[in-house]
Order: structure tokens, then sequence, then C-alpha cells
């Protein structure tokens, strides 16, 4: 939440500057409150542990938010029970034909990273999806895959496949230490990493109007501000459980795959220690940050979104 001061206070700009949340008094008295709307299209296949992961981070604020479970229209999850689906989840189109906004919307990542993206068979419905957040979203948070089909479609860049997994606790940089989504971190963070593609600094740089906020010297940019589609983009996974990349682990060594040991994940490199959270303080500072950024920013009349 916002601290209030005066503007005229030598503590407004010198707070402001070091990316302290703070708001004018004229602001503040102008400013309703209301439920935050945000959307989660979940494409991952684990639906209820993915829900539970996002929900936990966007849900540790002060903030009343409203959380809508969305899935793609076609595409039916062959993991999650049908009642499940039924019960908590809308298909996007009807979304889209119900002419709902939403104040934040989150783009989940998926176990797809080595199919192009157009042999995806949501992929149309997905740049659907992302059209229609530039007139009726405030502001869309794509995690992993998801931040990637993102920077595919709005800028034309690449993913690119790794000859190894990127697997492990990476400690990464931060590189803009006054962005409104860094608030209260320090200058360097862990952040649990699982994939097979890579997305690169030269083409994010080669864009117009990307800016790298977090990156790794061993596997590189992380998180990325896309001010002009009001998006942010993350290739890693803040929102994972301390057991997740254990989970992975375990699948991979029962499947007989090829598959080293995370790195910096388990306690002396042992699988049998239980694995050490590095990353909850931060990651909860990340969605934090996301949330109350839309609670500043976003219209109070939610029809305003977009307009």
């Amino acid at each position: 939440m916002p601290i209030k001061l005066p503007s005229d206070l030598p503590a407004y700009s010198v707070l402001q500057k070091e990316g302290v949340m703070v708001m004018s008094d004229d602001r503040a008295a102008r400013q309703d409150i209301r439920p935050l709307r945000i959307g989660l299209l979940n494409l991952m296949p684990k639906k209820i542990q993915t829900e539970n992961q996002f929900a936990r981070l966007i849900g540790a604020t002060p903030l009343q938010i409203e959380l809508s479970l969305i899935r793609m229209t076609n595409h039916h999850s062959k993991t999650a029970a049908a009642s499940h689906m039924k019960n908590f989840y809308r298909p996007f189109k009807a979304v889209q034909e119900s002419g709902e906004k939403f104040d934040g919307f989150i783009v989940t990542g998926a176990p797809i990273e080595h199919l192009p993206y157009e042999d995806v068979d949501y992929w149309e419905e997905l740049k659907t999806v992302l059209d229609w957040t530039q007139t009726n979203v405030h502001s869309t948070f794509g995690v992993c895959w998801g931040g990637m089909a993102m920077l595919k479609y709005f800028h034309d860049i690449e993913k690119h496949m790794l000859s190894d997994k990127a697997f492990g606790c990476f400690r990464h940089k931060v590189l803009q230490s006054s962005s409104q989504y860094l608030r209260g971190f320090s200058d360097s963070c862990v952040i649990p990493v699982s994939r097979w593609t890579e997305i690169r600094q030269t083409e994010i740089d080669r864009a117009e109007g990307l800016v790298t906020l977090l990156a790794s010297e061993e596997v590189g940019p992380c998180l990325v501000q896309d001010e002009a589609h009001r998006a942010i983009y993350i290739f890693n996974h803040f929102e994972y459980d301390s057991d997740t990349l254990k989970q992975e682990y375990d699948r991979d060594v029962e499947a007989g795959g090829a598959i080293h040991l995370p790195v910096d994940y388990f306690p002396q490199n042992d699988p049998c220690q239980p694995p050490r959270n590095l990353w909850r303080s931060h990651a909860h500072l990340l969605y934090g940050n996301w949330i109350n950024e839309i609670y500043q920013t976003t219209p109070f009349d939610i029809n305003e979104i977009g307009t």
C-alpha cells in the first residue's frame, strides 16, 4: 500500500526516486476504492497447483481481489477433473462475449515450449486473447511460456532452444532499481528456473519500448517491462512452491530421462534432503508491487479500461 505524503515534502521525491510507493494528498483525495478484478488464464496441466500458487501471491495484500479462472475455449484439460473445470473455469469466448474487463490478467506458462507457436492448437485463440487484453485489461502479466508468447506476438521475438535444460535456482541482478515492480528488492535475488528455451537480450534490445528489469548472467533476461502494451513478462518461476522443482526432478528421474540436479536447490546437492526456498519473499514483493501498481493506476470505473 502507498504512503500518503505532501508532494512538496522532501521525503516525497526522495522516496519516489527510491521506488517507495508514495501518493500525494491530491491524488489520495480523488481516489476511490473497489475490489480489483484479476483474470488467470491457466494453461498449465496441474490446474489446482497453479491456481494455488498464483492466488497465494496476488492475495497477500490488504486489497480485495476478485479472481476469475479462465481456460482456452476449445482446449480441454486432460489432467484436471471435468467437474473442477466446469465448476470453476469459464472459456475465454464466454468472457469475451460478456464484454468483461479486468484490472489485471495473468497468462501462465505451458509445457509446450518445444513446439513452434504456430503448431500450438490454441495459438490462434491466444492471439485473440492478447488483442483483447489491449482493450479489456489494464495490466497483463505473462509468465514463462506465456510471457514468451506475448513477446512473439507483440514484438516478433522468438524463443530459442537450449542445448541443456535451465533448471534450478539462479541468482538474478536488479537492473532497474527504481522500477515500481521492484520496490523493496535487494540488489540481487534467487529465482527458480525450469525451461528448455530462452529469450535473448540482444533481441530485446532491438525491440522498441522493452526494458529488462531482472536478469541473470547464467540464464539471461528474466523480467521485462512492455509499457506500450501495459504488460510485464517473466520467464522464470517466482510462483513455484518449495517442492515444485523437486517434483519435476523426481518425475524426470522416474521417466528415465537424462536430467541433472537442479542448480543450488537441494542442500549439499543431496536430493534426499528437503529443498530450500530462497525466493519466497521476493516473489511476494513482485506480485504485491504489481497489484499495488494496478491499484494506483486503474480507473475506478472499470468500464473506462481501454478507452
